[in-house]
């Protein structure tokens, strides 16, 4: 059986708007178990936000400064208007993304070829307020293995 992991790399750009649902936990310890949780959580939800551009795609930032990590799990909408009880609603600045396209079983290779082409391009991981990493997951019925894409924000390398 071959996998629908390409780990084709390439540069977007890109801005977004999310409503959704997170959790925080310890880091690494807690997860991903805490990001299968919030994803549970909000799977049967997604059709109480208005506005979703496509209900069958799940995506995922997630934020980490060391010794914990907050995962959120969002639809993406066309403008936030109105966010259901327990969620809420962010928008993402425009930024410079490296993306990678791997499957939901080979994520951890997704992100080591991610960040190894992101050196080999000359770039480097963002940091700081505008960083914010994003899974994205595409629903799939009765398949072992789904599509992922890996965004990691990116700024060209000072050399």
């Amino acid at each position: 059986m071959s996998s629908v992991a390409t780990f084709e790399c390439e540069t977007v750009s890109r801005e977004f708007q999310f409503v959704g649902q997170c959790a925080t936990g310890n880091f690494p310890a807690s997860f991903p178990e805490t990001a299968i949780k919030v994803q549970t959580a909000f799977v049967p939800r997604r059709s109480e936000i208005s506005g979703v551009i496509n209900p069958e795609i799940l995506y995922s930032p997630y934020m980490c400064n060391g010794p914990v990590a907050t995962y959120f799990a969002c639809s993406e909408v066309e403008e936030i208007k109105q966010v259901p009880a327990g969620m809420l609603g962010f928008k993402v600045a425009f930024t410079d993304y490296a993306k990678i396209s791997c499957s939901n079983k080979t994520v951890g290779e997704g992100y080591s070829k991610l960040f190894e082409w992101i050196q080999s391009q000359g770039h480097t991981q963002k940091s700081g307020y505008n960083s914010t990493p994003i899974e994205i997951y595409y629903f799939e019925d009765d398949v072992e293995e789904e599509v992922v894409e890996l965004l990691i924000p990116i700024e060209e390398s000072v050399r």
